[in-house]
């Protein structure tokens, strides 16, 4: 057997033993799981593997309803990410939607050089090439590569709860509905704690540019 086949067979074998585990502390958890799931948040992150929402934030499944893909970006075009936001917004009425990003994100280093990456990789990574653009001055302003990168992870969480609000679909939740907040946070790798970068509440002010006023 390889180690690719071990390492799945062990990922089954501690599914049994994490399941058995928790009926033994409470055996109505799956039932109860399995019928109901009311999260109050939305969690849009990074699919780094190093920052599960659950286990940083302490709380249970059912309690978070989370989406990932690199360097946790709000893409206009997205239909994947936009199919969530929806979801979240008119079936599970979530009162607060998190973007956390973290330090150390390898989507954001990489689009900080010129390395080509493939056609499906250039084309995500601009998203936060344009973050850079942007914030230019700022950044070269920053004494060292490390210090950048910092900052650039921190620009990029303020863009995307940005984008979310451009989203008719969250103007038509904060205008008929006052809901949800949109948060942006960043979590330390090296600390493993999260820090508030940017909260927007319902009805926060935004370019008229982005405005929708037939909602």
């Amino acid at each position: 057997m390889s180690n690719v086949e071990k390492t799945i067979e062990a990922l089954l074998l501690h599914n049994r033993e994490w399941a058995a585990d928790r009926v033994k502390l409470d055996p109505e958890y799956f039932k109860r799981l399995s019928s109901l799931q009311t999260p109050k948040f939305l969690w849009v992150g990074c699919s780094d593997s190093r920052v599960p929402a659950n286990q940083i934030t302490g709380t249970d499944p059912g309690e978070i309803f989370v989406h990932r893909n690199v360097a946790n970006l709000v893409v206009h075009t997205d239909i994947n990410m936009l199919s969530v936001l929806e979801y979240a917004l008119t079936q599970l009425k979530v009162e607060h939607i998190i973007v956390c990003g973290h330090y150390g994100c390898g989507g954001v280093l990489a689009a900080m050089g010129r390395r080509s990456f493939g056609s499906v990789l250039n084309k995500w990574l601009r998203n936060i090439k344009d973050v850079y653009r942007l914030h230019e001055p700022e950044l070269r302003a920053c004494p060292d590569d490390e210090s950048r990168a910092r900052l650039l992870v921190e620009f990029n969480v303020r863009e995307q709860v940005l984008n979310l609000a451009k989203t008719s679909v969250l103007q038509r939740a904060w205008k008929y509905e006052h809901r949800p907040t949109l948060h942006g946070w960043v979590y330390g790798l090296e600390d493993g704690l999260l820090r508030s970068l940017v909260t927007m509440q319902p009805g926060a002010d935004l370019h008229p540019l982005y405005q929708y006023d037939n909602l």
